[in-house]
Formats: C-alpha cells, structure tokens, sequence
C-alpha cells in the first residue's frame, strides 16, 4: 500500500478510529496487527524475515544488556549474533549477488559459470530500514541507553511499526521504545500539525516529485543528450528525490502523530547547507546519525589522529552508499561524499569561524556552491550504469548547443520548483519548519486547500511508489 492511495488511507481511518476507542494494550496489539497487514500487502512471504529478525533481536537484547554477574563476553557474544544475523540477511538479499558478479568479471570469468549460484530473490520492500532499526534496539540496550524489554510483542511493533517501516525515518530504541510502551495522547495541536505535515508531504511527492521525474526520465535515457539538458535534468533530480523523500516522511511523521508517536526529524533544508559537513546534519538525518553514533565513532572517529579519521570519514561514507543499493554507482556516490567531507575538514582543521561569521553574499555562495556539488553526486546516483554516465559526463564537457530544449525544461519544472521554494524560505525565515502550523488560521486554511486540490487532480492514477522503497 502506497500512502497516496485510497486503498491505504481506508485502512488507515479505520485503524485510526478503532486505535482511538483502545486502551493502551489494545492500541499496540492492534498497531502490530496492522502493520503486519500493511507490509504483507507487499508480499506476504517477507513477514517472516521481519518476524525472524524481531525473535533474534529480542534474546541478543536481553542477554546484551547490562546486569551484575553478567559476564563481559556473554554480552559481547549477544551483541555479535544480532550484528551478524541482521548485517547477513541485508548481505544475503541485497549484496550476494552483486558481489559475486563483480569477482567474477574481476577474474574475467563466464558470468554463465556462475548463474546456478546466483539467489536472484526480491529485494524486501524496506530491509534496510528496519534491519538498522532493529539493530539499533540492541545496540542501544547493550550500551545502556535502554532496558531491554520483556514484552516481544512490544518490541515486535517497534520493528514493524507501518507509518515508517519500509522508508523510515530510522527511529533509535531509545527514541522510540519508550513511546511503544508509555500511554499516548493526541491534542488539538497534535492534530492540527499532523494534518498539515500529511497535506504538505502528499504535495511534495505528486504535484512536485512526481511531475519532475518525467523530464529526469527523458533525458537520463536519452542517447544523445545536451549539457544543458543534463545539467538541468540533474536539478530536477535533486527535487525529486528531496521532495519523494522529505514527502514520504513528512507524511510519515504526521500518521505517526495522529496515533500518539513522534517520529524523528529527518530533513532540515538540506539544500541550504553551507559545506559538506552541514548538508550530511540535514539530509537524511536518521540515517547520517546512525552511521555517526553506530559504525564512525565505534571505528575510532576523530580520535586516533588525522590519517584515522579522513579513513573513517571515507569508509563511513562507502557503507553509506552501499546501503542505498548494490551498485557501483552506489560506491561511487559514497565515495564522492566520502572525499568532500575529508577535504572539507582538512581545508577547515585550524578554523573555528563564529557564529554568524558570514556576510549574506558569503551565505548565498556558499549555499550555490555547495548545492552545485550536491547536483554532481546526485548524478552519480541517479545513474543505471557507467556506459550512461559517460555518456552524460561526456555531454556535460562538450555540448552545450541546443539550448531550445533546455528553456522546455525550465517553463515545465519551474513552477513547481517555485512553489517550494517560497515554502523553504519561508521556513528558514522564521527557523521553524512546520511554521504551516504555526500560521494563522485562514492562511494555513487557504494553502492546505490548495495543495490539497493539486494533490486530488494530479493523483488519477493513484501516485507512484516512492524512491527510497527500493532501498
């Protein structure tokens, strides 16, 4: 079930309705029940990997938690089989197949030889999301953050949660445990700010997202693209994936909200970062601190001297990347990010700059700069093999004529660019990001109704699945 379909928002208002007429105890066995009806919507034959996985997670938890008498390696062993049984199933549904392919075309063997060995599975809708949710519990539980519980069911609900299991935001045990197993409420201002997050984030994926992945369509599958074609296709693509995404949890977040839980941030204007550092504080949020508190630090973050911390930086980043997908592209892009954030540090090692150091033109360049290299590992991204990227690499550096097709583009996309813009400034003004809940009645009235309008129109067919599913 997609969330901009009827289909999903008649089971949602009846969840919602009947979760509200619950006590506490009801509320989270019917919320487990029905976040196992909404994944096995997907393919029923993946539940048991979520259910296998919640099963290994509960024990590793209760014997990796901290308790007198407890020996050391007893924890560690519990922590281990966690780390190993969630990292393999991802390995085995995801990677085994790319990894074998690439030995073999590395040794310049027959990829026929191979075909036998090859799994050729379905990748599950959303594995790596909850497979890092669910690790996270344990490791929270094994650093102490969290009691482990003694509820399965409880836990169980924490890994398949349906508002954010198969695009997150990534929620922390202890974020989000505590509110699995505490009473909830839901007020007036709770409710007013759901609303407009749902509204806002169904606008940002079809009537900005979706009418962009049209021209990046085109022009990524053309064979004899423009620069310009390229380079203003790449925008869009940056759009589209801030805006499927940013969409997808906003939307997210304000289910979440409807039915007492608070989810995350996940996204704080992350084309309005100043540096490579500050666009990885906004950008997928949940994801960049998992890789931060869980995998940097735990390799030795800045702590082991320079040449130690650009290799964590770049070995984070390459995880990173490879947890988008098994693909070079994947690598490629987590490297590039990799190399930005270890020159950015080196070029910046001896500065401490102030608060409000810069002049507003030094903002401003800044901003353009830092989005101009964002858009170059986006392609990187974006791209289905290295045959396409040079291709594109290759119109970027030589041909720029043709500009009629290009000024198409732009009076196609730049509406809908316009549009969230206006929103984003609006929100960087006034630093508050739900500021349309913050607005005056009749405003907030007049712009959820027509975003709402847009969305009704524009979702005949009922929406496309989002980017990030995939993955």
């Amino acid at each position: 079930m997609i969330f901009s379909t009827l289909e999903f928002w008649i089971f949602f208002l009846g969840v919602f309705f009947a979760y509200h007429l619950l006590a506490h105890r009801g509320q989270n066995v019917l919320l487990l029940i029905a976040s196992y009806v909404f994944y096995g919507a997907w393919d029923w034959r993946f539940l048991g990997l979520i259910f296998f996985s919640t099963v290994v997670d509960y024990f590793a938890a209760l014997y990796a938690a901290p308790k007198e008498g407890r020996r050391p390696r007893k924890r560690h062993m519990a922590l281990g089989l966690s780390v190993f049984v969630n990292l393999g199933v991802l390995a085995v549904f995801k990677y085994f197949d790319f990894f074998l392919l690439s030995f073999v075309d590395l040794i310049g063997a027959d990829p026929s030889d191979v075909d036998h060995l090859l799994l050729k599975v379905v990748l599950p809708v959303g594995i790596s999301f909850y497979t890092f949710q669910t690790m996270s519990y344990t490791l929270d539980v094994y650093r102490g953050k969290l009691e482990a519980t003694k509820s399965f069911a409880d836990l169980a609900l924490y890994v398949a949660f349906f508002p954010q299991l198969v695009a997150g935001p990534i929620e922390r045990g202890a974020h989000l445990m505590p509110q699995v197993i505490n009473k909830r409420t839901l007020d007036v201002t709770r409710f007013r700010s759901a609303v407009c997050l749902i509204i806002w984030g169904l606008f940002k994926k079809i009537c900005i997202a979706d009418v962009l992945a049209y021209p990046v369509q085109v022009i990524f599958a053309s064979q004899d693209p423009t620069g310009g074609e390229v380079y203003f296709s790449t925008v869009c693509f940056a759009i589209q994936i801030f805006c499927d995404f940013s969409g997808y949890t906003d939307i997210a977040r304000g289910l979440g909200r409807l039915l007492g839980f608070e989810f995350m941030l996940n996204f704080n204007l992350p084309y309005f970062a100043k540096s490579p550092t500050d666009f990885w504080r906004r950008w997928h949020i949940s994801l960049s601190s998992w890789l931060r508190d869980y995998l940097y630090i735990s390799l030795g973050g800045n702590r082991k001297g320079a040449k130690r911390t650009y290799f964590n930086l770049m070995a984070t980043m390459v995880l990173g990347g490879l947890w988008h997908g098994a693909g070079v592209n994947f690598i490629l892009w987590g490297i590039y990010h990799g190399s930005l954030l270890a020159i950015h540090r080196f070029l910046t090692r001896n500065n401490s700059p102030g608060p409000g150091s810069d002049s507003f033109l030094m903002r401003g360049l800044k901003i353009f700069g830092m989005f101009q290299l964002t858009l170059f590992g986006w392609l990187l991204f974006r791209v289905e093999n290295m045959e396409q990227l040079s291709k594109l690499l290759f119109a970027l550096g030589t041909h720029w004529d043709h500009w009629g097709s290009v000024w198409i583009l732009v009076q196609y996309a730049l509406p809908v660019m316009v549009v969230l813009l206006a929103m984003q400034l609006w929100q960087a003004r006034s630093n508050d990001l739900e500021i349309l809940a913050h607005t005056s009645w009749i405003l907030r009235a007049v712009i959820l109704s027509l975003c709402l309008s847009c969305v009704l129109l524009l979702n005949r067919g009922g929406g496309t699945p989002f980017i990030y599913f995939q993955f």
